[in-house]
């Protein structure tokens, strides 16, 4: 797994591709760019993560059974490997998750999932139900892997304080296929007494050119 590193301190930011991307796709597309400010001044230190989505979610020729466990597999490399390497190189108490579209699922998926490792997470026009790339398959790793399915039955009093510590942000154009996910996961998150920031766009707002903005907005928190 390769990945990339930006900026010398300041708060960890974990960033995740889009579908099928790799690690240098945040540098390619611009994200870099739009915040070299805070990199240049040491208020951030981003890492841009690879991803193995064509072997898992896009791999329709796999049982969906055996998709989910790679996701899981994944999951596992990004919490116990990439995080703590991430935290090795840089021991700021700060870590944000973020991605867009695919991406932002990955970030709500483990974020909201390990609520104690991750203190702010933005998603940009994100995917946030995962069912749809199933076929109507579902099974306990599913569950755990889609923040729509296990926040409205969390119930554990530590992990819920933990999640309503946490910043999260949902941005997501008014004409996105993706904004009425996003408006259920802030309802069951409002559900559940966690705060959450969804920010609707003018127009689709599913596009490089629009993260650029949205994550120069968010990535210090929503406004």
């Amino acid at each position: 797994m390769e990945l990339l590193e930006f900026g010398h301190g300041g708060a960890r930011v974990i960033a995740f591709p889009t579908s099928r991307g790799r690690f240098f796709e945040w540098e390619n597309r611009g994200l870099v760019h739009a915040l070299g400010h805070a990199l240049e001044n040491g208020w951030l230190h981003l890492v841009c993560l690879d991803a193995v989505d064509a072997e898992s979610w896009y791999a329709y020729h796999e049982h969906p059974g055996a998709r989910a466990w790679r996701h899981e597999q994944y999951t596992n490399y990004v919490m116990n490997e990439a995080l703590p390497w991430a935290r090795w190189r840089n021991d700021h108490p700060f870590t944000i998750f973020a991605g867009a579209s695919f991406g932002a699922f990955h970030a709500l998926s483990m974020g909201l999932r390990y609520p104690d490792r991750v203190n702010r997470i933005l998603s940009m026009s994100g995917l946030t139900d995962i069912k749809m790339f199933m076929g109507g398959y579902h099974n306990e790793t599913v569950y755990s892997q889609n923040p729509v399915d296990f926040i409205p039955n969390e119930h554990d009093p530590w992990r819920l304080d933990r999640l309503r510590e946490q910043e999260l942000i949902l941005a997501v154009g008014r004409e996105d296929r993706l904004l009425n996910q996003n408006r259920e996961l802030s309802g069951k998150l409002w559900d559940k007494g966690i705060g959450n920031a969804l920010r609707e766009w003018d127009g689709m707002a599913h596009d490089w050119p629009v993260w650029h903005d949205m994550v120069r907005m968010y990535i210090g928190g929503h406004d």
